[in-house]
């Protein structure tokens, strides 16, 4: 039985993909388990929060019951360029650490440019830095953890990002709503955004964005699970 790790940060990310999946019990707090049963596959995605520890939680549950032989590191990414379209999903070709440098290389017969790692949630500004001095094209917060790890390990490693906003897009500072535990606070962040109708119309688009990019996450995933065109 070969056992496929999906791996992101958010419910909202995995929703259209795991409607219908087994859902899991396990015992740490602020993660989310799903499993299904394919042919001679087991799909196993998660979701534990923003951040590496977070994905980290999640990738312990799963080798919990057993070892898992292959890794997707999936969800949603800031476009640090106009190439990368809000509501699209990308195989990315290799991942890097903001922190350390190091560059990763993805298992992917096909990828689209480089995703770069960082600690906290960035703004245009930031952006517009990490594409000059990075050549990366999107931005998250999970991906280089998770490569470095599958490395160790000898693992296949995927990473699946669909794009939530814009290299110019601007928005609140989302990281006073992430707890230490990389949790997003949702409702402190609700109360923050009814009083300021100047960031409605941006939170609009972004959730805009991220529907779709959830639903074209799912396509993009299930072409590594299944093959191309085979998305149901």
């Amino acid at each position: 039985m070969r056992r496929i790790a999906i791996i992101a940060a958010f419910p909202d990310e995995l929703k259209p993909l795991v409607r219908g999946w087994e859902r899991i019990a396990h015992s740490s707090p602020g993660v989310a388990l799903w499993r299904r049963q394919h042919g001679a596959s087991e799909w196993l995605a998660g979701c534990g929060g923003i951040g590496l520890p977070a994905a980290l939680a999640v990738w312990a549950e799963w080798e919990k019951t057993g070892p898992v032989d292959a890794v997707l590191s999936v969800g949603w990414a800031g476009a640090l360029t106009a190439e990368f379209r809000p509501g699209r999903a990308y195989r990315v070709s290799g991942v890097i650490d903001a922190a350390t440098g190091e560059r990763f290389s993805v298992t992917a017969e096909v990828g689209k440019g480089w995703l770069i790692t960082v600690a906290q949630a960035v703004d245009a500004a930031q952006k517009r830095h990490l594409a000059a001095t990075s050549g990366a094209g999107l931005v998250d917060m999970e991906a280089a953890g998770l490569a470095r790890l599958a490395q160790k390990r000898g693992l296949p490693f995927y990473c699946l990002k669909a794009v939530s906003d814009g290299p110019g897009d601007r928005l609140p500072d989302f990281n006073r709503f992430i707890s230490n535990a990389g949790q997003f606070q949702r409702a402190r962040f609700v109360r923050f955004a009814l009083v300021r109708p100047g960031q409605w119309l941006g939170l609009l688009r972004l959730a805009q964005h991220s529907r779709q990019a959830a639903q074209a996450l799912r396509v993009a995933i299930l072409e590594i699970l299944e093959g191309p065109g085979r998305a149901e």
